[in-house]
């Protein structure tokens, strides 16, 4: 299949995009929902977590507590490590069987973390055909993430810090889809539109199989 790293900061709409290629016929494996069954109750990573950081991470509805573990790994790049190393493999992992049962017109890998790793690795730049980075202005990204979380600005600008530069996303891009604050919902419907039908044209005849990573 034709496949496609999809990827955007916090807050930029990289999901609403990515339901819209879905609705299209867009086969859809998002590592970020991985992540989330990965770590929800009874979720594969969480006895790996609780014997590496103690009962603490986890929530007493025995999820990982996103909260305290969000604030660990801010605190200290070591747990963040660890982390990584739990759970990245189990999202590879999971991230391959999917591909290889995926059906659609195309293949769509969401990646939030997907410019960030190309500093590392060119894993990603090798599994894909095409990058598309769904673009947004930093005072909207607060602004949506605020609205869906209750984060305090100063809790998601610690997010972004994190994460690659708008400047740094958009050099790795192939193709943009901008989600700002002008954007309205016809303007992104039209716009992912148009990146759809021109990755249907180039997915026409050709064969492949995902052979990357997550993260």
């Amino acid at each position: 299949m034709y496949k496609i790293g999809l990827t955007g900061g916090i807050g930029s709409g990289k999901s609403k995009v990515a339901d819209m290629f879905a609705q299209w016929g867009a086969a859809i494996v998002d590592t970020d929902v991985i992540a989330h069954e990965l770590t929800a109750p009874g979720g594969a990573a969480i006895e790996p977590i609780r014997k590496q950081f103690g009962p603490d991470v986890i929530a007493s509805t025995g999820a990982l507590d996103r909260q305290a573990m969000r604030e660990l790994v801010f605190e200290s790049p070591q747990a963040r490590h660890k982390l990584e190393a739990i759970i990245h493999p189990m999202i590879a992992s999971v991230t391959r069987e999917r591909a290889a049962q995926a059906q659609g017109c195309y293949l769509v890998f969401v990646v939030p973390l997907l410019v960030e790793s190309l500093e590392h690795s060119s894993r990603w730049r090798d599994a894909v055909d095409r990058i598309c980075v769904v673009d947004c202005d930093p005072a909207t990204q607060v602004a949506r993430v605020q609205a869906r979380s209750g984060l305090t600005p100063e809790a998601i600008g610690r997010i972004m810090s994190a994460q690659a530069s708008r400047a740094v996303r958009l050099a790795a891009a192939d193709d943009v889809v901008l989600n700002d604050g002008q954007t309205t919902v016809d303007d992104l419907t039209s716009r992912s539109r148009a990146l759809h039908e021109q990755w249907c044209a180039l997915a026409q005849g050709r064969p492949g199989s995902f052979a990357g990573s997550g993260s």
